[in-house]
C-alpha cells in the first residue's frame, strides 16, 4: 500500500510497529478499522437523532419496542438492547416523559409493567429508522453486493468469537 493510500489505521499501525518492531500488528488492521468505523457510524447516528430529542440509547429502546410488535417487559427490553436494567428504566422514564412510550400493567401479574410505543413513538421510529438505514448504506457505498455478503460473513465469524 502506498503512502497516498494509507488511512488513519495504517498510520497508527506503523507507529506501533516502530515502537514494538517484534510484535505482529496485523490485528490492528481489522480491529482498528472495525472500532473506527463503529465510532464514526455511532457519531453520525447521534447527529441524525439530535433534532428528534432522543439519544441513540433511547432510540434503541424505541426500536426494540417497534420490532417486537407487542408491549415488552423492561427486562425484555434490557435483553435486546444490551444495557443494564437501571439504564433501561432511565431511558423508559425519559421516553414516557416525552410521550413516546407508555407504561401499562401486565394483565397476568399486576406487579409487572409493560412498555409500549405511543403513536408519537411509532411515528418517530417510522421517520428515523429509514434515515438510519441510509447512513449505513452511505458507509457501504463503495462495496458491491458480493463484497457486502463476504464482509458480513467474515464479521459474523469475528462476532461469534467475541460472543464466546
Amino acid at each position: 500500500m502506498g503512502a497516498t493510500d494509507d488511512d488513519f489505521v495504517d498510520r497508527v499501525r506503523g507507529e506501533w510497529a516502530r515502537a514494538y518492531p517484534a510484535a505482529d500488528m496485523s490485528p490492528v488492521e481489522v480491529i482498528g478499522r472495525i472500532s473506527r468505523i463503529g465510532a464514526q457510524a455511532l457519531a453520525r447516528l447521534d447527529d441524525m437523532l439530535a433534532p428528534s430529542g432522543v439519544t441513540r440509547a433511547e432510540f434503541d429502546v424505541l426500536g426494540a419496542l417497534a420490532r417486537s410488535g407487542r408491549p415488552l417487559r423492561a427486562s425484555e427490553v434490557t435483553a435486546v438492547t444490551m444495557v443494564s436494567g437501571a439504564a433501561t428504566t432511565k431511558h423508559a422514564d425519559r421516553l414516557v416523559a416525552q410521550g413516546l412510550v407508555r407504561r401499562r400493567p401486565y394483565e397476568r401479574d399486576g406487579r409487572v409493567v409493560l412498555l409500549e410505543l405511543t403513536d408519537a413513538g411509532r411515528t418517530l421510529v417510522d421517520e428515523q429508522f429509514p434515515r438510519r438505514l441510509e447512513l449505513d448504506r452511505q458507509l457501504l457505498a463503495g462495496l458491491d453486493e458480493g463484497d457486502r455478503e463476504t464482509l458480513s460473513a467474515l464479521l459474523r465469524r469475528i462476532s461469534a468469537v467475541a460472543d464466546r
